[in-house]
């Protein structure tokens, strides 16, 4: 591996512009930072456009890393630690990050181009379920995840980058209004299941269902909105201890997907 590059000085204007994008965004975000390993190297198998990639001075920088950004022609420099300091104050500092592009907003139309089944997350705002339930969707087979009222401005939001581990960038993620979604639904010809407490199908049963099927999940307190359950052909529930409430909307999402993960295949 070559010697690379170190960033060292605190006042250097690059320090300034990463301190910026460590920051929570706000309003249109064009760039943003991808940290740790795996989500770096899922991101950039996924086709996500890097302007450059850093690693820690006093660490070895991963190999294999070092050698996918070599082969994607993206630059890797490294940061002394006090730099390192500056640009995440008090967070916990990634040993390697980068900063990417962010791809275009996904619409509709992704959708319609593959196959499997479709994730519909409704009034669902925990990052890290957000998170892991669209790690999970890559991870089943799902065709791709839409976001209702979720909070988000960006599906880069570093905190859904962290808990997905990169794969928010692997299948199509909209940040989509109720409204739209209500049309959508109507026009793809894809059945609803809404994943609900009360609901008269079991998870064996839902894996048997022919064609593929938009799964709705709404938060786990409230369900999903009745502009949304209005739609729904069936409802599915996941059956439970009477001692226990709920169970986390990730874990429901992991247990559908499951059921219908051959399906998806």
């Amino acid at each position: 591996m070559p010697e690379l590059d170190v960033l060292a000085d605190p006042s250097d204007p690059a320090v300034q512009r990463l301190s910026d994008l460590a920051k929570p965004a706000r309003g249109t975000v064009r760039t943003a930072i991808v940290e740790d390993q795996e989500p770096l190297v899922q991101a950039l198998r996924a086709g996500v456009r890097f302007v450059e990639v850093y690693g820690e001075s006093t660490r070895e920088f991963p190999a294999d890393l070092a050698a996918l950004c070599a082969e994607l022609q993206v630059s890797v420099r490294l940061v002394e630690p006090a730099v390192l300091t500056k640009v995440f104050r008090s967070e916990k500092r990634p040993k390697v990050f980068g900063v990417a592009n962010i791809p275009a907003p996904a619409r509709f139309s992704a959708l319609a181009e593959g196959t499997g089944d479709v994730l519909v997350l409704d009034g669902v705002k925990i990052v890290g379920n957000i998170g892991a339930i669209v790690r999970t969707a890559v991870g089943l087979g799902a065709r791709g995840v839409v976001l209702v009222d979720s909070d988000l401005a960006t599906i880069a939001d570093r905190r859904v980058v962290r808990a997905s581990r990169g794969h928010v960038f692997s299948v199509p993620v909209l940040l989509e209004t109720r409204e739209r979604v209500a049309r959508w639904l109507g026009e793809s010809g894809l059945r609803v299941v809404d994943v609900d407490m009360d609901g008269s199908l079991s998870p064996e049963s839902l894996g048997a269902l022919e064609g593929d099927v938009a799964l709705l999940l709404g938060a786990e307190k409230t369900g999903a909105s009745d502009v949304l359950q209005d739609l729904a052909a069936d409802t599915v529930s996941v059956p439970i201890d009477s001692s226990v409430e709920s169970l986390n909307v990730s874990v429901v999402a992991g247990i559908v997907l499951y059921a219908r993960s051959r399906r998806n295949a």
